[in-house]
């Protein structure tokens, strides 16, 4: 059978596993023998649909559902509950990691929808300083004043401007993903407007020949801030995307499901922007060389270059345990 003949099929199980799982789950509930041993059917069935759907249907969307769901039904059978701090190194060190290798492409394609802002409104820019004034807020371009940039470490316009483009990302990064929910046009926009800002901004500082100046207030607290908007991004573009195109579900379960997944991969931004706040508090204005800030910046890059991989590694692990063990 194709994949939608075998979803028509086995939806009702699906959905009545999945009421079981919250009913179980509510310690107010009463529980009788006849749900235990429905969820117990109900739960060896969907384990074996999804044996099924790993083998014939590996890269649909059905079979990342049933995962998650099988994933539930067993911790609740078994009482696989650990404690709050486990449950948080858990999602950090695998959960949040697997989810991000899931979806890489979204992740990609926020990145790209920047990189396209950035480029336009970097050669506007170069091509003419002053359009500057009608790309960039007003406060931004205040402290921005050519006659100002490039006085020494300390120099006031860039720290400003240096603050004043991270509040702007941890903005765009939580509209970007709530912006899922307009079928991703909110987040594309978004994406793109930003990268505006950026862009602009690094032309008009080549223009004054202060590039070098610049990109060290940025990178070092900037390259995790950047990541982490991308990801915010992605995670708006993953949900907007199952709302245009949802396939043989509907949009409100897609909308139910693809918003959990990114409401995850939003909350494993926050360590990110915590990391990059006390970089852009402690560093960024600190009176060290720009060569050293250049250097923080290639220790972040490392630094979570390592997570994803190390995590990464994690998951194959934790696989083929799963698979030696069945």
């Amino acid at each position: 059978m194709d994949v939608k003949q075998f979803i028509k099929k086995y939806r009702e199980d699906w959905r009545q596993l999945e009421q079981l799982v919250g009913t179980l789950s509510n310690r107010r509930t009463a529980i009788t023998g006849d749900s235990i041993t429905q969820f117990h059917r109900l739960y060896q069935k969907t384990a074996q649909n999804l044996s099924y759907s790993q083998t014939y249907f590996p890269n649909d969307d059905v079979t990342q559902y049933l995962n998650g769901l099988v994933s539930k039904s067993h911790n609740l059978l078994y009482k696989d509950q650990v404690s709050s701090f486990k449950q948080i190194r858990q999602f950090f060190s695998t959960k949040f990691i697997g989810l991000l290798w899931e979806q890489w492409k979204f992740v990609l394609v926020a990145f790209v929808l920047f990189f396209i802002g950035a480029l336009a409104s970097f050669l506007s820019v170069l091509n003419d300083p002053l359009h500057i004034y009608s790309i960039v807020p007003p406060e931004i371009a205040k402290g921005v004043d050519p006659e100002h940039l490039g006085q020494g470490n300390a120099n006031i316009d860039s720290s400003y401007m240096s603050a004043s483009i991270m509040t702007n990302n941890i903005q765009v990064a939580i509209l970007a993903f709530a912006g899922g929910i307009t079928f991703g046009f909110l987040t594309v926009y978004l994406l793109i407007t930003n990268g505006i800002l950026i862009g602009a901004l690094a032309a008009l500082f080549w223009h004054h020949g202060k590039s070098y100046d610049f990109w060290a207030y940025i990178v070092p607290h900037g390259m995790i801030e950047l990541t982490a908007i991308f990801i915010a991004g992605g995670a708006g573009l993953l949900m907007g995307y199952k709302l245009l195109v949802p396939g043989p579900f509907s949009r409100g379960y897609q909308l139910k499901f693809y918003a959990l997944r990114s409401v995850q991969l939003l909350l494993g931004t926050i360590p990110l922007f915590v990391i990059a706040g006390i970089i852009e508090g402690f560093i960024t204005p600190a009176k060290i060389s720009l060569e050293a800030k250049y250097v923080v910046a290639l220790l972040t890059v490392i630094g979570l270059i390592l997570y994803i991989f190390i995590g990464k590694l994690k998951l194959s692990k934790m696989a083929l345990t799963k698979d030696f063990d069945s």
